[in-house]
């Protein structure tokens, strides 16, 4: 075999960060090291992987036709890695998961995963949907959990579990115990809102796509629980999922605005590259998100530590 598993990570490296002197400080390698492994590589088979443009070096055709495959096989390696140091090969996982899933779900699923594989070790990162896609398609993210559509075609997504969206507002706001509001009155209302690019945004302006005009957005942020504290305050109205909401409108510092013009329904999903190898770490880690939902139709009806 003319390449070594270095080569490999540093071309990977270089790949997902755009730059060989990032690359090396992620691997804890010296920039000279680093570009020395790449330069060899690609002197070894006389070939280029990578365009410079500017002060990035792109993927040209060949490096985007190496890279699932420089990944899938890295990932192996490390699963024999761990398994040679008797650690069940599940090695490192790097989970992204949206802001609703990450906040309540996915800290509960990592902790349940460590503590039944006490070698593994996971890294969570918490974004919007589109990032989180993005992660995945540029393999810096194993394994995606998201609250939003995903069509790119180089991910695979698998349904989990059913989500649902409520509008709501201070027991204060005028709309507080109204009754059914119609969406007209809802638009003209002030509205702090999750950001472009976030799952639950989509889905609100998807359910009112049938109607003219624009909501009326007040404040955008990119945090469930600032949304929250915004309109507890007063300030508007805001929708995210029920699961973020069930502990406010327990205590009734939130309380739910009837909306029977909107289908606020979403789906929870898995995704991950199509090129991905499942390790076993993956595996393990799905198949507890699955027991986790087990006899669950939808997502605020999961068993979650109550907030005081």
């Amino acid at each position: 075999m003319r390449f070594t598993l270095r080569q490999l990570e540093v071309f990977v490296a270089v790949a997902q960060h755009e730059s060989v002197s990032r690359a090396a400080r992620v691997l804890s390698l010296s920039q000279s090291a680093a570009s020395t492994a790449l330069a060899e590589l690609e002197r070894q088979f006389d070939c280029q992987l990578l365009d410079r443009i500017g002060k990035r070096l792109k993927l040209n055709a060949l490096g985007f036709q190496l890279l699932p495959k420089a990944v899938a096989l890295l990932d192996r390696a490390e699963e024999v890695e761990e398994l040679l140091r008797g650690r069940q090969g599940i090695g490192t996982l790097d989970v992204g998961a949206t802001l609703t899933i990450g906040n309540y779900l996915a800290t509960l699923l990592i902790g349940d995963f460590m503590q039944r594989f006490p070698g593994s070790r996971v890294h969570l990162a918490v974004r919007n949907t589109r990032a989180i896609i993005e992660g995945v398609r540029h393999h810096e993210l194993d394994l995606g959990l998201i609250e939003g559509h995903c069509e790119a075609d180089d991910v695979i997504t698998q349904p989990w579990v059913e989500d649902e969206l409520a509008v709501f507002c201070s027991p204060r706001h005028p709309l507080a115990n109204k009754g059914p509001v119609e969406l007209e009155s809802l638009m003209r209302e002030a509205w702090i809102m999750r950001e472009q690019g976030s799952g639950t945004r989509l889905t609100l302006e998807q359910a009112a796509r049938h109607r003219r005009g624009r909501f009326n957005v007040l404040l955008e942020l990119e945090h469930t629980e600032g949304i929250k504290r915004a309109v507890e305050s007063g300030l508007g109205i805001g929708c995210v999922s029920k699961l973020a909401l069930r502990d406010a409108f327990r205590r009734g510092s939130l309380v739910p605005i009837s909306t029977p013009e909107l289908d606020l329904s979403r789906q929870f999903a898995f995704i991950w590259h199509r090129h991905k190898y499942l390790a076993t770490g993956m595996r393990e880690f799905l198949k507890l998100c699955r027991q986790m939902t087990v006899g669950i139709t939808r997502s605020d009806q999961i068993a979650l530590p109550p907030v005081p």
